[in-house]
C-alpha cells in the first residue's frame, strides 16, 4: 500500500506532461491554422434526406430482427413433434393438496402436491399407443345452387325443402 501511494503523484506528473506536450503546438498555431476546402458544401437538403434514410434503413433493421424473433416460435424452426412431458390431468383434493397424472412418452406417472413439496405415489400403466387410423373422409361440400336452394326455401313458411318426400 505504501509503494502505490508514492506512485500516483508520478503518474499524474506524467499525465499532465504528456497532455501539455500534445496540446502545446495546437495552442501556439492558434491564428496561423486556416482549413480551406476544394469543394463546397453539399446540400442541406441532400444530406438531411441521407441522414433520414440511413435512420429508416437502421429502424426497419431493427424492427425485421424483432418480427423474425416474435414470429420464429411459430414458424416452427424449433424443435417440432408432440410435447414428452404433459400434465394429463389434476384433481384438487382440499386446500393446497392435489393429485396430478402426469405422462411422459408412453409412462404415466400419479403424482401428489402437498405444501411440503411433490411426491411419486405410484406408475399408472402404460398409455395405450395412439391408433395409426386413416382420417375420416371430408364431406362432399354442396354445390353453390344447393346452398342458394336452402337459404331461399328456409325463410319461406310452407314452403317444402329438396330433401323433403311430400
Amino acid at each position: 500500500m505504501i509503494a502505490s501511494r508514492h506512485l500516483r503523484p508520478r503518474r499524474r506528473k506524467a499525465a499532465l506532461g504528456l497532455s501539455v506536450a500534445a496540446l502545446a503546438p495546437a495552442a501556439l498555431a492558434g491564428g496561423t491554422n486556416t482549413l480551406s476546402l476544394g469543394a463546397e458544401l453539399p446540400d442541406a437538403g441532400l444530406s438531411a434526406m441521407r441522414a433520414l434514410g440511413a435512420l429508416l434503413l437502421v429502424l426497419s433493421l431493427f424492427l425485421g430482427g424483432v418480427w423474425l424473433y416474435r414470429n420464429s416460435l411459430r414458424a416452427g424452426w424449433r424443435k417440432t413433434g408432440l410435447p414428452k412431458l404433459a400434465v394429463l390431468e389434476t384433481r384438487a383434493l382440499g386446500n393446497r393438496h392435489a393429485l396430478y397424472v402426469v405422462g411422459y412418452e408412453q409412462q404415466r406417472l400419479l403424482i401428489g402436491g402437498s405444501p411440503a413439496g411433490l411426491s411419486l405415489l405410484s406408475q399408472l400403466p402404460a398409455a395405450p399407443a395412439p391408433a395409426e387410423t386413416a382420417p375420416a373422409p371430408a364431406p362432399q361440400p354442396a354445390s353453390f345452387a344447393q346452398c342458394l336452394g336452402q337459404l331461399w326455401f328456409r325463410d319461406r313458411p310452407g314452403a317444402k325443402t329438396e330433401g323433403a318426400g311430400s
